[in-house]
């Protein structure tokens, strides 16, 4: 049943969102960059309206909303591309959308967030939970909650990377995608691509110190991030812990999972925009990382997914001139 919370995101849900997504948006380019004697093929979804691939779950999600659902509005979480997803399909909607955001959020995504007409409720990202702050706002107004990863709907969303990806690269690298490689916060883009994509490997990637998505495949339950972990740049794949609806695909699907340090993740910014002329933010740019560090073998058509590309000006001009 389609609006069952418990329901399980599945492949004939990410072609629906597919043909959802194909008629208000274009495919993002697929780039092939030569690299150690093969090539990687490289999904620009940085190059979306809202700079990140979050447009397509967003959209996925709140389209399907009832009009009683829409009058009530909806409430996101998010450090800054979910909030813009859903900020932008709320405005094409007529949705009125809130979105709680990490105060330490980059103030790139914070301003565009907010310049899409949705409210901005902040929290402390290491004392407050934002999924109860978000529960609080939904009780007391009555809005959906528009959850970043943990939620079918959002999962079929992103789910459609790996649909485009896949007739893109049949039709240009003379076959569907051996291997894809993603960036991994709580799982959302990776079980969607793995839905659409059954017969590729699929390898999440996330920062060093916040790999449970790696931790929880390796174990075969769910484990959550550590205490204390280390700051990271790569502010989009900070998600404590996986959730159930994810983990079910992945731990399918993805036999392991890897991390990328901080001076990796700089390497592969700068290798971008050197080679493919693109702003990578750090989080989008951990897939290729672990590419470019021999983390992963390249092999013939092997795939990564560029996720985003929301990152402070002077912080990404550090990155391009010093390599800090």
């Amino acid at each position: 049943m389609l609006f069952a919370p418990s329901r399980a995101p599945d492949r004939a849900g990410v072609l629906r969102a597919a043909d959802k997504i194909a008629a208000i948006l274009p495919p993002t380019p697929l780039l092939p960059l030569e690299f150690d004697g093969g090539t990687i093929w490289c999904k620009a979804e940085c190059l979306q309206p809202v700079g990140a691939f979050k447009i397509r779950g967003a959209w996925h999600r709140l389209s399907d909303l009832s009009q009683e659902e829409r009058g009530r509005g909806v409430v996101g979480v998010s450090s800054g591309n979910h909030a813009q997803g859903v900020a932008w399909a709320a405005k094409r909607l007529g949705i009125a959308a809130t979105i709680v955001m990490p105060s330490d959020a980059p103030q790139v995504k914070l301003a565009a967030t907010r310049a899409l007409g949705a409210d901005v409720v902040l929290y402390d990202r290491m004392t407050q939970s934002r999924e109860e702050i978000a529960g609080q706002i939904c009780e007391q107004t009555g809005a959906t909650l528009v959850h970043a990863f943990a939620d079918p709907w959002i999962i079929e969303g992103q789910g459609t990377v790996g649909v485009e990806l896949d007739e893109q690269m049949r039709a240009r690298a003379g076959g569907s995608p051996y291997k894809i490689i993603l960036p991994c916060g709580g799982g959302g883009l990776t079980a969607g691509v793995a839905l659409a994509c059954p017969d590729a490997a699929i390898i999440p990637v996330e920062p060093e110190g916040w790999d449970d998505v790696a931790q929880s495949l390796a174990s075969g339950e769910i484990v959550p991030v550590g205490e204390g972990p280390p700051p990271t740049a790569c502010d989009a794949l900070q998600t404590l812990s996986t959730q159930p609806v994810n983990f079910a695909v992945l731990k399918e699907r993805c036999g392991f999972g890897l991390s990328v340090t901080p001076a990796e993740v700089r390497a592969a910014q700068r290798l971008v925009f050197s080679r493919l002329h693109l702003v990578v933010e750090p989080g989008g740019a951990a897939a290729l990382a672990a590419v470019l560090a021999g983390k992963v073998e390249l092999e013939d058509r092997t795939a990564v997914v560029l996720s985003g590309g929301n990152t402070d000006p002077a912080a990404f001009a550090r990155v391009i001139e010093t390599g800090d």
